[in-house]
């Protein structure tokens, strides 16, 4: 039954039972006490049936045009994928093809329907296929973007070289959901370059290697950025008392500088023995390649400055101690048998000036959640976080 058929015949109903009120009222042998309790009772449930049903209505109402809107947005993202510039596909953990855009069955050479429920392991060239079933497998290890360059074959027999950009998608159980892939066909010059960018050997090319010893302070230029090949640098500024504020941790392959801070005074710190690069901004200027291998890693350390400043403004220490350390587990920390060890020692001091408090104070905490079984140290002083639970 429909709304408005349900909404007419409950008017009907709430008619019919005031026109048998009326009647009711003129016969001499229904008790007139009973008459009204009785009319009365039927008449209110007759009169919430009635507004129920056009309550029942109105939201009906509201959920049509709900869909309708829904139905709107979904072919406007419809339509972005199907007629997207660039190959589209999103396969499963297995990739195994769930949806293919028309760019990526043109590029393959085969119709949509075709496509779908294939392996997308069957358009890579045989003799790659055993090096891409490798990549496939270290997705579920990564939640990162990867880039691969392979040979395709179209459904009857064309090679072309593809450059192809996967992202997995994971469920709340932690596990892989669908891959989306994004394809393009490349020339042999564009490959090169893809090649460069994934390589990051191309940084270290023909640049001097400059070693600085663990607790050494060093240099930054203005025009300079240091590229981490090895170690770990501790990025510091001071506050107008003259203490030291943890900023940031520069490690393997990220990069740090002068001019990538507005802060005045601006420090780095070998928390390791280091192995640096030196990259000069007039370089990175002039080649393309550069700027592009670099731009995600400035992007990394933007990042983690962020991650340290929302610490910073936490309220309660305790949380900006918890928070600090689960960054650092993550940013710092390799697997032991107990836990996840940091690789290099923090001081009481240098956890104080990541959650602006005082080492007295950071002393109390930490001895605390020792005594709690959370954290502990190793020979060498190190932290070993063994659980931080859930806050």
């Amino acid at each position: 039954m429909n709304i408005e058929l349900f909404i007419q015949r409950a008017e009907a109903l709430h008619q019919q039972l005031a026109d048998l009120y009326q009647t009711a009222s003129v016969l001499p042998w229904i008790p007139p006490d009973l008459l009204p309790q009785a009319f009365k009772e039927l008449y209110s449930s007759s009169k919430l049936v009635q507004l129920a049903a056009e309550e029942l209505y109105h939201q009906n109402e509201e959920l049509l045009k709900t869909r309708s809107l829904l139905e709107a947005e979904r072919q406007h993202y419809y339509d972005l994928f199907e007629f997207a510039p660039d190959g589209y596909l999103v396969t499963n953990a297995e990739g195994i093809i769930q949806k293919a855009n028309l760019k990526a069955a043109k590029l393959l050479n085969a119709p949509k329907h075709l496509l779908v429920d294939k392996s997308i392991i069957n358009f890579i060239r045989l003799e790659e296929r055993e090096s891409f079933r490798s990549e496939l497998n270290q997705l579920s290890q990564t939640d990162q973007t990867r880039e691969l360059v392979v040979c395709l074959q179209q459904l009857h027999g064309e090679y072309f070289d593809a450059a192809l950009t996967v992202v997995a998608l994971y469920n709340q159980n932690g596990e892989i959901n669908a891959l989306r892939w994004l394809l393009r066909q490349i020339d042999q010059r564009q490959q090169q370059d893809i090649n460069l960018v994934n390589n990051e050997n191309y940084l270290l090319q023909n640049r001097p290697v400059n070693i600085y010893a663990k607790g050494e302070n060093i240099p930054l230029h203005p025009f300079v950025i240091w590229y981490v090949r090895q170690g770990l640098v501790k990025l510091s500024t001071f506050c107008e008392t003259g203490e030291e504020v943890l900023i940031g941790l520069a490690k393997t392959q990220m990069v740090f500088g002068a001019n990538m801070t507005s802060l005045s005074i601006y420090q780095a710190t070998a928390l390791s023995d280091v192995e640096l690069a030196s990259i000069n901004f007039t370089e990175i200027a002039a080649t393309p390649i550069l700027s592009h291998i670099l731009l995600p890693k400035i992007q990394q350390r933007l990042q983690q400055t962020e991650s340290f400043l929302a610490i910073a403004g936490r309220r309660r220490v305790e949380d900006r101690l918890y928070h600090l350390l689960e960054l650092l587990q993550q940013e710092i920390g390799e697997s032991v048998a107990d836990g996840t060890r940091f690789i290099v020692r923090f001081t009481h001091e240098d956890i104080a000036s990541a959650c602006c408090t005082t080492r007295v104070t950071i002393t109390r905490l930490m001895g605390k959640l020792q005594q709690q079984g959370l954290i502990g140290f190793d020979e060498k002083k190190h932290i070993l976080i063994k659980r931080l639970g859930v806050r």
